[in-house]
């Protein structure tokens, strides 16, 4: 309870309760809006920290188990706190432009990737010394305006595992690009949108940057922790491994040195016969008289 009051003093101080304007609201937020202020509706925090807590559960579970979050937050107010929290936890982010097709046409946007990196990789080696200078600036120059856009999901194999959004209303083509694929969404969602459009939605403001930090700062802590706990998992196989091996050689190396002592005391060790005499061959025997 105390550790609820805490957040719930936390998300007051950054001022996440404040939503838009009553005349912008969506009826659908109704069971999140606590009151009316001056024509501002404010969110009821204690749903706030329900759905928050509820949404980083799940994001520690997932990155448990080892699949990726994309972070999404192309806003001015969202771009270096969310550049920021995906590096430290190594997710794909976008913050930049959303481009159409980014995951319901996966397969044409690595193409990108992978060309970008190409560039990258003839630049920073030197295979493009022979080329004239005009041209190495223009790669140079294609490879900025690709590393801008695609420069957060470079490290990225497969489609993300899920979306964590910043203003659903913002991000619609993302979020509809993620609900034709199935992806599991999460999204901070203001007083004017629509909250069903994601299954864990966190009701904040997403237009203040204080507000904005503060979530995705603790739902980027719950995904670290996750890792942590698939890390030590890992490490424990690897040690019960080597425990199991460990002890099947010694048991290998007993039973060969009972072995060796009972063939020294000339007994008959289970599992073994005395090789048998082997008999020359005399050749064919010559038969008749001479």
């Amino acid at each position: 309870m105390e550790n609820n009051t805490s957040l719930q003093q936390q998300l007051l101080e950054a001022g996440v309760h404040f939503g838009h304007l009553r005349k912008k609201w969506n009826p659908k937020m109704l069971p999140y809006i606590f009151a009316e202020k001056k024509g501002i509706h404010i969110i009821d925090l204690n749903k706030t920290t329900e759905s928050l807590q509820e949404a980083a559960a799940a994001l520690k579970q997932i990155a448990k188990s080892g699949k990726k979050v994309m972070f999404v937050g192309t806003k001015k107010q969202a771009k270096e706190i969310v550049t920021e929290c995906a590096r430290k936890v190594n997710m794909p982010f976008v913050t930049e432009r959303w481009l159409g097709g980014m995951l319901t046409n996966f397969n044409t946007v690595r193409k990108s990737v992978k060309q970008m990196q190409s560039i990258e990789k003839m630049l920073n080696d030197g295979t493009f010394d022979s080329i004239t200078k005009k041209e190495r600036l223009t790669l140079s120059r294609e490879r900025d305006k690709k590393e801008k856009v695609l420069g957060g999901i470079a490290q990225l194999g497969r489609v993300p595992a899920a979306l964590f959004i910043v203003d659903i209303g913002h991000e619609h083509i993302a979020l509809a690009e993620a609900k034709r694929l199935g992806i599991t969404t999460f999204g901070m969602v203001d007083t004017n949108c629509d909250p069903n459009k994601v299954d864990f939605a966190i009701p904040a403001n997403d237009d203040a940057t204080k507000s904005i930090a503060i979530i995705v700062n603790y739902v980027t802590a719950a995904i670290a922790e996750g890792l942590a706990e698939r890390q030590a998992a890992k490490e424990e196989d690897v040690e019960d491994t080597g425990t199991d091996e460990n002890e099947k050689k010694a048991a290998r190396l007993q039973a060969e040195a009972e072995s060796e002592a009972a063939r020294g005391r000339g007994e008959k060790v289970k599992g073994t016969s005395q090789p048998k005499r082997r008999i020359p061959n005399s050749g064919p025997r010559r038969t008749g008289a001479r």
